[in-house]
């Protein structure tokens, strides 16, 4: 029989190792015995089941006695019901109930998952850890696996246990710090937490599952069992379009801000809406890709999904995981690529999630000056951890993997490369060489991006770095990052800067719209405008624009043009491809009624027409990252703003001229040297009336090359150059 001892720690929800205590068990003398710890159970006894095949059948239900009053229960048990029986449990409050008793299944994870998870190796830890429903000796439950190797016992707590931690303390796999136990009659939607106890005695607020795939609506914090998705092939059609070489023109979305209801349950339109409405408007204004704000789940919608607590739970504000699987499956049958900003930078200080999730520093570093955010008041991951780098990774392709995104934004990638990124002298800890940069979290990224590479070669990665970081978005093997992609918050900086200005002083800082091209080849840039440049106080994009109000506008179709123009992948933020007025708010629907101006209209007729162009156009996308795809025609007219060049494709003949004049003075009989000779048609140009401009522009829509040399060229264009426009002209032979 069980001692005192054994008895009291189970009923104080203290025990540190309860399956070498509960469930049927045998003593030394070879004696079986059944133990269970029932609360509020009034009598228990164990009922054989039906006997394995070519065995006896098993007898009468065999009782058990009280030997605690808090609900422990102890009885001999024969060696041929051992595992072939149920519970039947007689409740003080009153009712019956059979029940399976979890103590009597064994360990839930095999050796081989358990020891991956120990070097940090599992590729896809999510498939082990975690609640997952699943069968077992042909009984329906779900099994439960969280890693907190510092606690001194875990349990299961839920609805289906009146959430008392003593009922379902979990079995410890020492050889990676895991864990775990199957709950039989637990299903899809129940939800739970864990409770963890410390080695001091001390009870932790109840913990959301790191590994949860769904979660409660805020303010609840629960976690709910679900499915783990089915993965997603991968498509060589989606290869193709996230190329390199393809046009990638991505609609940022913040999607609890887009539309919202105006009455109703939740002012969230679900994923089912979200697919009806946003996924045909954006593949009809022509983008290629949509970017969401983080849809983790989070807590506090102030953050707009950047301090998110369940990396694998779809959030809960727009429905349910296979919602959003929908939702991405509409995505690509209409052409869209989706691509989710994620946030390995940190995360927040609240108690039901990661910060001292076990009594320790798990997840974080234990050094403020190494772990805690000053300038978010969030905590910052220990990447030197192999289990830390593994939940990380793996949540990278379980969103590639099993949704089907087609890519992963990266955000504040600058404050992890940095030990000392926005900290002062002495606020800061040198790495192993005493110097500056975050030597784990690199390796962090090399390691992420090499992984997505190898197991799911047709996404991509893309990095918001705000520094001159060597490298991004070159491969691992040359020393860099590995990203596909990097944010160019240079060239946005620049160009936001230089259009806010009067145009009358805008020939004394031409250069913020030159530079950009001195690096713009050193990596695979982006070039972003993006919801940070719209809020805060920074006013809406049509907002920076000088001038009157049909100047504010040019200004915007000028600048939309240049952007399509210059070398780059393309991203803009919702809101802008209609001149929204007001500074955005998380809050508040975009202002769609402003549609019903033609002005604005006209502004979104214009970034349709962009899009297609761009797409169409071999020349403004095929080689965004070769020099040979650029050339100026006039990098210095300072004189009158004007600038001038060419893009090239890769196929023989495929040459777009663009000409931006960012004043509002119309230049007639302007000259401008191209290197062919033959016709140059008027593809697109932001000041035709169609867009809500002053309607300057070609006779006809063709210019001919003639034999005047200009620029440094043999031959040249005459044009009528419009006012505060950007003119795309393309050879046509």
């Amino acid at each position: 029989m069980l001692s005192d001892t054994d008895i009291q720690a189970l009923c104080d929800a203290a025990h540190p190792d309860p399956f070498a205590v509960l469930g049927p068990r045998t003593d030394a003398q070879g004696r079986g015995w059944l133990r269970v710890f029932l609360p509020g159970a009034a009598s228990v006894e164990a009922v054989p089941g039906e006997a394995p095949t070519g065995l006896s059948p098993a007898g009468a239900p065999i009782p058990l006695t009280l030997r605690h009053p808090a609900g422990f229960f102890e009885g001999p048990l024969p060696e041929s019901v051992r595992d072939r029986y149920r519970l039947r449990v007689c409740w003080h409050e009153g009712g019956e109930a059979l029940i399976e008793d979890p103590y009597r299944f064994g360990p839930v994870m095999s050796e081989l998952d358990a020891w991956l998870l120990a070097e940090g190796t599992h590729l896809r830890p999510f498939e082990v850890l975690g609640a997952a429903p699943c069968e077992r000796e042909a009984v329906s439950g779900t099994r439960f696996a969280v890693w907190a190797p510092n606690a001194a016992r875990v349990s299961v707590v839920g609805e289906f246990n009146h959430w008392d931690g003593r009922r379902h303390p979990m079995r410890l796999r020492r050889e990676c710090g895991v864990w775990e136990i199957f709950l039989p009659g637990v299903a899809s939607g129940a939800h739970y937490k864990y409770e963890i106890r410390t080695h001091d005695g001390e009870c932790l607020p109840q913990k959301a599952d790191p590994y949860a795939l769904r979660a409660e609506l805020r303010p609840a914090t629960a976690s709910v069992v679900a499915e783990l998705p089915a993965p997603i092939a991968a498509s060589d059609e989606r290869r193709r379009a996230n190329a390199l070489d393809a046009p990638l023109s991505i609609y940022e979305v913040h999607l609890g801000s887009w539309r919202r209801h105006a009455d109703g349950p939740t002012p969230f339109l679900d994923w089912d809406e979200l697919a009806a409405t946003l996924v045909p408007y954006a593949s009809d204004l022509g983008f290629t890709h949509l970017e969401l704000l983080p849809i983790s789940e989070h807590p506090f919608d102030g953050s707009w999904g950047y301090q998110p607590i369940g990396l694998y739970a779809p959030t809960a504000r727009f429905g349910d995981p296979a919602g959003f699987r929908r939702f991405v499956e509409s995505c690509h049958a209409q052409g869209l690529g989706v691509i989710l900003d994620w946030v390995p930078a940190h995360f927040p200080s609240d108690a039901h999630g990661l910060a001292r999730f076990d009594g320790s520093h798990l997840y974080e570093h234990a050094d403020p000056r190494e772990g805690f955010h000053q300038d978010w008041n969030t905590l910052i991951y220990n990447f030197g951890r192999a289990e830390v780098r593994n939940f990380l990774i793996g949540n990278a392709l379980y969103w590639l993997e099993r949704f089907g995104v087609d890519g992963l934004r990266v955000d504040a990638v600058a404050s992890m490369l940095y030990r000392d990124y926005s900290r002062e002298p002495g606020q800061w800890v040198p790495n192993i060489h005493g110097g500056r940069e975050n030597l784990e979290a690199i390796g962090f990224f090399r390691r992420l991006n090499e992984v997505v590479g190898a197991e799911r070669p047709q996404a991509v990665t893309l990095a918001e770095e705000s520094t001159a970081f060597a490298g991004v978005s070159r491969p691992t093997w040359g020393g860099g990052l590995g990203f596909h992609y990097k944010w160019n918050m240079g060239w946005m900086n620049d160009t936001l800067s230089y259009i806010a200005r009067d145009p009358i002083h805008r020939r004394y800082h031409h250069h913020e719209m030159t530079f950009g091209l001195l690096y713009a080849f050193t990596e695979n840039f982006v070039l972003p405008i993006s919801h940070d440049e719209v809020v805060h106080g920074k006013g809406s994009l049509l907002g920076r624009m000088p001038g009157d109000r049909w100047q504010r506008l040019a200004n915007l179709r000028a600048y939309a043009g240049f952007l399509f123009g210059h070398p780059g992948k393309k991203l803009l933020f919702m809101g802008c491809e209609f001149a929204q007025e007001r500074e955005w708010d998380h809050d508040r629907g975009l202002d769609w009624h402003l549609l019903e101006d033609p002005a604005h209209a006209g502004v979104q007729r214009l970034v349709r027409d962009l899009n297609r162009l761009y797409r169409a156009s071999g020349a403004l996308h095929q080689r965004d990252f070769d020099p040979a795809g650029f050339e100026w025609i006039d990098a210095g007219d300072e004189a009158h703003s004007v600038f001038s060049f060419i893009r090239r494709g890769v196929e023989p003949g495929s040459l777009m001229v663009v000409v931006c004049n960012f004043t509002p003075a119309v230049h007639t009989g302007w000259r401008i040297g191209v290197p062919e000779p033959g016709v140059y048609r008027e593809r697109l140009n932001t000041d035709s009336a169609h867009y809500g401009g002053s309607n300057v522009g070609t006779a006809f829509g063709e210019l001919t090359a003639q034999p005047q040399g200009s620029h440094g060229r043999p031959f040249s264009l005459e044009m009528n150059l419009p006012p505060l426009a950007t003119v795309f002209f393309e050879w046509c032979r």
